[in-house]
């Protein structure tokens, strides 16, 4: 692999999901797995840049660790994406599950909050995917809808189980933001959706850079500052390339790695 201009090879950590195994399953499905979403590493990996699955560390597990934390990986790693996957569980951000099926992963949530506020802490760029623009605001102070069709009112259709990653619809995106300097020439565009939860209270220090059309249902967040911590609801990693339809994920991963580049320098 040959790194871009001569500089070093970028090392983008991709936070892991977790299967956690139930009684009732057999074989390797008996074993707590984390994994990666195949189409989120090759789409970083498209820019000739390294990948590296962060796995959860169990300082109680059967397996000695020696000391390795999270923080290790912030320290080594350039870069952190932070992947879609589960539910985040309301009680992360205070709140009891409406419904059964919404208690989200509270084991995720704990090992990425504290993985994002290491790469954050060093200062080092955050992107989050779906799920992990969620997370983000979460750990600024922030809330979620539980259910979008269940709890704001006029809501449009944001997932669909058959349609699944070609289900789409519109965005606004917010003047003078900089996503709107990654897309000078469209401040609407269309983009897919794959998530019944959303933004409901801004986390602090954070701004809308996106919201869903005609519903408002925020869809991209920046941290203000010299930090880079963005965050988009859809997911860019599903759209396939030259497909006209959908905004370009590319000038998002570019100015991604743009910046973990500058805070190479």
């Amino acid at each position: 692999m040959t790194a871009m201009s001569g500089a070093r090879t970028l090392k983008i950590g991709i936070s892991a999901r977790i299967f956690h195994p139930r009684p009732e399953n057999t074989g390797i499905e008996r074993r707590t797995l984390q994994y990666l979403e195949q189409s989120v590493a090759d789409w970083v990996m498209s820019r000739d840049v390294l990948v590296f699955m962060v796995p959860t560390v169990d300082a109680e597990g059967i397996i000695h660790r020696s000391n390795i934390r999270l923080s290790d990986y912030a320290r080594n790693l350039d870069g952190l994406v932070l992947q879609g996957g589960a539910d985040i569980a309301p009680k992360t951000y205070g709140e009891e599950p409406l419904r059964p099926e919404w208690a989200g992963d509270r084991v995720r949530d704990v090992y990425e909050m504290e993985l994002l506020h290491e790469f954050i802490e060093m200062d080092k760029p955050v992107l989050g995917i779906c799920r992990g623009a969620q997370l983000i605001n979460i750990a600024f102070g922030g809330t979620l809808y539980q259910d979008i069709q269940q709890l704001v009112t006029g809501a449009i259709e944001h997932a669909n189980k058959d349609s699944y990653d070609r289900h789409s619809h519109s965005i606004v995106i917010e003047a003078g933001t900089k996503l709107a300097q990654l897309y000078p020439d469209k401040l609407q565009a269309r983009i897919n959706s794959v998530h019944h939860q959303a933004i409901n209270k801004l986390g602090r220090d954070l701004t809308v850079e996106a919201y869903s059309e005609p519903d408002h249902i925020i869809e991209a967040i920046r941290k203000q500052g010299r930090d880079y911590v963005f965050g988009v609801q859809w997911h860019p990693e599903f759209i396939k390339p030259g497909d006209s339809d959908l905004l370009d994920p590319t000038p998002i991963l570019d100015d991604f790695l743009a910046a973990v580049r500058k805070r190479l320098r």
